[in-house]
């Protein structure tokens, strides 16, 4: 394992896959910490008994419009978690929109620093909304 892999972590992958060698796979460095946020996102509070309180909880979102209001309540759901679960990331910007392609959708845009490398990173993230 490089030294950077070992300082931003090092776990088995998500979603959880077989290699062609039948052994499970394991994620390491920047693709570990994507992961880590994804595990996040797609987590409902309560799901976990040992962390009943892990997860953004974007479930929750479903039958909300996707107007102002509820993008704000999304993009303050993904900063709480990630602030509170994924500490290897310094958030810079939580950007929410209605997704050019599905209007029933909110696009995510989550820009962030890693704290060891200080590497800017991006991702996105639709977030599933069919309310009026």
């Amino acid at each position: 394992m490089t030294r950077v892999a070992s300082v931003l972590g090092r776990s088995l992958s998500f979603p959880l896959r077989v290699g062609a060698d039948g052994r499970l796979v394991w994620s390491q460095g920047e693709d570990n910490i994507r992961e880590s946020m994804a595990v996040i996102l797609k987590t409902e509070p309560g799901e976990r008994i040992a962390l009943p309180d892990f997860g953004a909880g974007l479930g929750r979102f479903l039958f909300e419009p996707n107007d102002a209001a509820t993008q704000a309540r999304i993009a303050h759901a993904i900063e709480t978690a990630l602030a509170r679960w994924e500490r290897r990331i310094s958030l810079e910007s939580v950007d929410v929109v209605t997704d050019p392609t599905d209007a029933a959708a909110a696009l995510v845009t989550i820009t962030y620093r890693l704290v060891a490398t200080a590497s800017r990173e991006r991702i996105s993230v639709s977030v599933p909304l069919t309310g009026a």
